[in-house]
């Protein structure tokens, strides 16, 4: 693998996320894949993440994140901070959330494993 794929994946990834592609990204998903989020928990398989997505998707309809940079971090990972915006139709509030992800492809370009981080961890 080399940077420009896997940050190349990473963006690809992000852009399906805005716009809500949810079958596609399902896909991108290896099978065994991990999602550890310090928002929302810990999901192993690529059915449990879709799973979690799909409830999240409804709980945030218009979810939109701003990327400003892609780092490559070793040769499998991508790591980049985000804002997540969007209106949380369970309390009827706009959300404005700073986080870091980290995403770790196989040499395939699927998604292993994914670390979403509170700003200050």
């Amino acid at each position: 693998m080399n940077e420009s794929n896997v940050i190349a994946w990473a963006k690809h990834y992000v852009a399906l996320s805005n716009a809500h592609e949810l079958t596609p990204i399902k896909f991108l998903f290896i099978a065994e894949a991990a999602y550890c989020s310090a928002y929302f928990g810990e999901y192993r398989g690529s059915n449990a993440i879709h799973a979690m997505m799909q409830s999240f998707f409804n709980r945030f309809p218009d979810a939109h994140w701003e990327v400003p940079e892609y780092r490559s971090i070793g040769d499998d990972a991508v790591e980049f901070t985000f804002i997540m915006t969007g209106m949380d139709v369970s309390s009827g509030e706009r959300v404005k959330r700073h986080g870091l992800e980290r995403i770790y492809f196989n040499r395939d370009g699927f998604i292993k494993r994914i670390e979403v981080c509170k700003p200050d961890e």
